[in-house]
């Protein structure tokens, strides 16, 4: 398990360049695979334009107090990328005047961001409909600083989504590190002491599932359903909702693909698998995703390759959503992991 990002360990994938070079050459190049943009305008897709914009995803770092091993963010204690007040105060400029109705705060471990309180604390204040902070759960267990986020989330209403790669410590330990698992019962234990996910709650707590290995996320509800019964029978947990997320072939997990030599088998699986009714609702149609450093792109996906937006309005500073509302979704071969079985997005399957 390593316990630096790819960055630090100076790895030729820690380059976006590098990762879109992999994956617009070989089996894509030689024709054995579509790309997915003629996928896409074979069924009148291509080129992808947004709909009304319903979520503003926010990155407010890529800080993280874990290192797993499938992180398409490179997320961990090294990266010490950090959005900044004045890059929050642009932010809070957007979320005071946007139709959007969600607001999704996402990191590394966004907690960890100095500011984060406070951003979190002025955020609040505007009402939006939905407030999602997007916890790794380890993070509460962390250190003292730290233990008293469930009521923090609590006091502002805030909606907590949650990592958990597994009902199982052995399939959650493997992906995420050592001891991972019992970290997270013990904070959806704290979660569930303050009132989120516990029937009739009004505080929303919701789990995302990721697959350890090369392969597609199973049927999410028949998931969802085995993992309430398992941890409320193994632990007395409850949580509303589990999300099933397909591990795109980017950063960590890509070099995961190319090192365990599953790189090709896994874009046929992902090919193979393309549904058509997926791309109706692809997340990258109603988001827009901010980058630490206050860039603005089409999903975290296209953030973290730098595939930053289509539009004259690239900035947080210069933000404008009828300009762009007036613009085409870029797509590279990753995107064929929204597309595949059920679909998949920061929200879970979209069809």
């Amino acid at each position: 398990m390593a316990t630096k990002s790819l960055k630090a360990r100076h790895k030729a994938l820690s380059e976006t360049a590098n990762q879109l070079e992999i994956l617009e050459s070989g089996i894509f190049e030689d024709g054995e695979l579509p790309y997915f943009r003629d996928k896409i305008s074979n069924i009148g897709h291509f080129p992808l334009r947004p709909k009304r914009l319903e979520i503003l995803q926010i990155n407010v770092g890529y800080m993280c107090n874990q290192v797993c091993e499938h992180c398409h963010v490179d997320a961990g204690p090294d990266r010490k990328e950090i959005m900044t007040r004045d890059t929050m105060e642009l932010c809070l400029d957007v979320i005071r005047n946007t139709g959007a109705h969600t607001l999704d705060l996402t990191g590394g471990a966004p907690e960890m961001n100095p500011d984060f309180r406070w951003f979190v604390e002025e955020a609040a204040k505007v009402g939006i409909k939905d407030f999602i902070v997007r916890s790794n759960l380890t993070i509460i267990t962390a250190n003292k600083k730290y233990h008293d986020l469930p009521e923090f989330f609590k006091k502002h209403n805030v909606h907590v989504v949650s990592s958990m790669p597994h009902y199982t410590r052995g399939k959650t330990d493997k992906q995420r590190g050592e001891g991972v698992f019992d970290k997270s019962i013990q904070a959806l234990r704290a979660l569930n002491k303050a009132g989120y996910g516990v029937k009739d709650s009004s505080l929303k707590l919701d789990l995302v599932y990721n697959p350890s290995g090369a392969f597609l996320p199973a049927d999410q509800e028949a998931m969802e359903r085995d993992f309430k019964k398992a941890l409320m029978e193994d632990f007395g947990i409850s949580f509303h909702n589990l999300f099933a997320i397909t591990n795109l072939p980017i950063s960590r997990f890509l070099d995961y693909l190319i090192a365990s030599e599953n790189y090709e088998d896994y874009m046929y699986a992902l090919v193979e698998a393309f549904n058509p009714a997926a791309v109706e609702n692809v997340m990258c149609s109603n988001t827009i995703s901010v980058s630490w450093d206050g860039w603005l792109y089409d999903c975290d996906f296209n953030q973290m390759l730098d595939l930053k937006v289509a539009s004259r309005v690239k900035h947080i500073r210069d933000y404008n959503e009828d300009v762009l509302a007036d613009r085409n979704i870029i797509v590279s071969q990753h995107c064929y992991g929204c597309t595949a079985g059920a679909g998949s997005s920061c929200q879970g399957s979209v069809a």
